[in-house]
């Protein structure tokens, strides 16, 4: 076994990041080890991707989507979060939204695809991030193997620990391919919607009403 891929061991969770990023080299082992691993599948579904043209080159271009774009979550650190001073001392509720979600279910391996909202209730004396770098942590986090359950947390989590606003609640609204393209078939327009609140947001019913009709808001625009 290659140093690389012995520092990754023992297996992390699907959507959890590994202990540090991958460095160049080890983003190469790994997707060399995933094209062979994957090679062998197709080779066991009797596909041919040494001669045929339409999957000559299937399993390298599986292995760096998986490495470099759907799970890139995992092997990468999080965006640097940029501050601003909260110089007039604005405690109001930000709502941003829709941002765009795309990750891939860990159940079956199929796409995930939606918006999200978020609404932070900045501290007074605290600092306001810049609105792009929520667009980056969704998508941080979203470039995982995900259950959309935890995708919410996570996204939540990593903002109040990393920003500490004295409220915070991220919303997805998302389509999942597991259930539109195998098992039951469910039209594209079932969606599964997943709410977690946090701080103030968690504790005050009127601040939770408020979200949730500018979030409504927002999507009727979109």
């Amino acid at each position: 076994m290659s140093l690389s891929l012995h520092r990754l061991r023992p297996p992390r969770r699907s959507n959890e990041a590994l202990d540090e990023p991958l460095t160049s080299e080890e983003r190469t082992g790994m997707i060399a080890a995933a094209t062979r691993k994957f090679e062998e599948l197709l080779d066991i579904l009797q596909v041919d991707h040494r001669c045929d043209h339409n999957t000559r080159d299937t399993p390298g271009r599986v292995a760096r989507m998986l490495v470099d774009e759907a799970m890139a979550g995992r092997f990468s650190a999080p965006p640097v979060i940029t501050a601003f001073e909260n110089a007039q001392n604005f405690e109001h509720l930000i709502i941003t939204g829709p941002i765009a979600v795309r990750s891939t279910c860990a159940h079956h391996l199929m796409p995930i695809y939606g918006h999200a909202c978020i609404g932070i209730l900045p501290a007074a004396d605290g600092r306001i991030i810049g609105l792009s770098k929520y667009d980056r942590i969704v998508d941080h986090f979203a470039a995982r193997l995900q259950i959309q359950e935890e995708l919410v947390q996570q996204i939540g989590r990593h903002i109040m620990d990393t920003t500490a606003p004295r409220g915070l609640a991220v919303r997805i609204s998302a389509v999942h391919m597991c259930k539109t393209h195998r098992g039951v078939h469910a039209s594209h327009r079932s969606r599964m919607v997943t709410n977690a609140y946090f701080g103030a947001l968690a504790a005050e019913p009127g601040l939770k009403d408020e979200f949730l009709r500018e979030c409504a808001t927002l999507e009727r625009a979109a």
